[in-house]
């Protein structure tokens, strides 16, 4: 199933582009165009590159929820009814592929941060700790997403799963403090999960880690991956 899932990745243009092209556009446009605007107290690309991470693993996900719709909708699974094949494997290789898809746009992501200026402070065990919040963060990303394609009537439908997933980085602290918010802007943002995830990575690559960011954001990846787990299966169980 990992395989097949993969097989069809390199077969979708539109996922390498949104998956990798997006996010790199968006740090030029932050960092090159927009980021002289803002005023943070620190190097702009160093304060962006942790918000843009997650807004790759989110610019990725698109794919994932309308692949998992098209399973449904298309018979695929009713034909592993006949075969030696665990269909729960389905959704386990989606979730798989959609993590290591993100962790391979990370990379680059990354690499090109570096080219714009991006230096982080951050000791072997922060950039440790860093790639686990990334990981969990993925993860959870994942399974919502895979929840979300599974309770799409279409795959259509399913498209528009991932877009709230794009839109919540721009309400965060990702790019702007959230206290530098007007009202209303300012409290959401200082309250979703992906402000907490972000200030948790901000902190380990400047090598200031905030321990109670660090817990909160793994709190949040773990409660959205068991909300995205649960709510798959029982979705899949109906559906299948």
């Amino acid at each position: 199933m990992l395989r097949r899932n993969f097989r069809h990745t390199t077969r979708n243009p539109l996922a390498l582009f949104n998956g990798v092209f997006m996010p790199i556009f968006l740090m030029f446009l932050m960092v090159y165009v927009l980021g002289g605007a803002f005023s943070v107290g620190v190097n702009y690309a160093d304060y962006a590159t942790p918000g843009l991470l997650l807004t790759t693993i989110c610019y990725g996900v698109g794919p994932t929820a309308v692949a998992v719709s098209s399973d449904m909708a298309t018979g695929f699974i009713n034909r592993l009814r006949v075969m030696h094949v665990s269909r729960a494997a389905v959704l386990n290789a989606h979730v798989i592929a959609t993590v290591l898809r993100s962790l391979v746009a990370i990379a680059i992501v990354i690499g090109v941060a570096f080219l714009m200026g991006f230096r982080p402070s951050a000791s072997f065990a922060q950039w440790l700790g860093a790639i686990g919040i990334i990981v969990l963060t993925a993860l959870a990303i994942a399974w919502l997403t895979v929840a979300s394609g599974l309770a799409a009537k279409t795959p259509e439908n399913a498209g528009f799963a991932a877009v709230p997933l794009m839109l919540l980085p721009f309400l965060s602290s990702a790019f702007v403090p959230a206290d530098k918010m007007g009202p209303g802007a300012r409290q959401f943002a200082e309250y979703q999960p992906f402000t907490s995830i972000i200030e948790a990575l901000r902190g380990l690559l400047t090598g200031a880690p905030s321990a109670g960011s660090a817990v909160t954001a793994i709190a949040w990846c773990v409660g959205l991956s068991l909300i995205g787990y649960l709510w798959a299966r029982r979705s899949f169980t109906k559906r299948a």
